[in-house]
């Protein structure tokens, strides 16, 4: 018996090797470009018509979304602010404690922290809003 062979070329589209350029094309792209960060509590705040920018010397007390509190960018508990609020306090007893609390927080939330900041003895506060109407 006799087998025939033929020495036909194989004539197709090799999509694998395609694929893998691909892919490592994307790869490079995605570790070479630089993602920018902004460093920062996200919230964001109420517009007011008078809205005004505040000096840099104040304490700030931010309030996220779902109710999480910050001290100058530090991570507090509610029962811990008002101790931090009064430290602060004591260093610069004329400062001003700045509200920032996120638009879609509860009024009850923000009236708590500001009891609390209240007893810790700040006299003088203001609600962060932003530019608008």
């Amino acid at each position: 018996m006799k087998f025939e062979t033929s020495k036909k070329r194989y004539v197709g589209f090799a999509s694998i090797s395609l694929t893998d350029i691909v892919l490592l094309l994307l790869i490079f792209f995605l570790l070479s470009s630089s993602f920018v960060v902004q460093p920062g509590i996200k919230v964001k705040l109420p517009k007011a018509a008078t809205a005004k920018s505040q000096k840099a010397s104040n304490i700030f007390v931010t309030i996220t979304k779902n109710g999480t509190v910050f001290l100058n960018q530090k991570r507090m508990t509610r029962a811990s602010l008002g101790a931090g609020v009064r430290k602060l306090l004591k260093k610069t007893p004329d400062a001003v404690v700045v509200i920032k609390a996120d638009k879609d927080l509860t009024l009850q939330k923000t009236i708590r922290v500001i009891d609390i900041i209240k007893l810790a003895g700040a006299e003088k506060f203001i609600i962060a809003t932003r530019p608008g109407i």
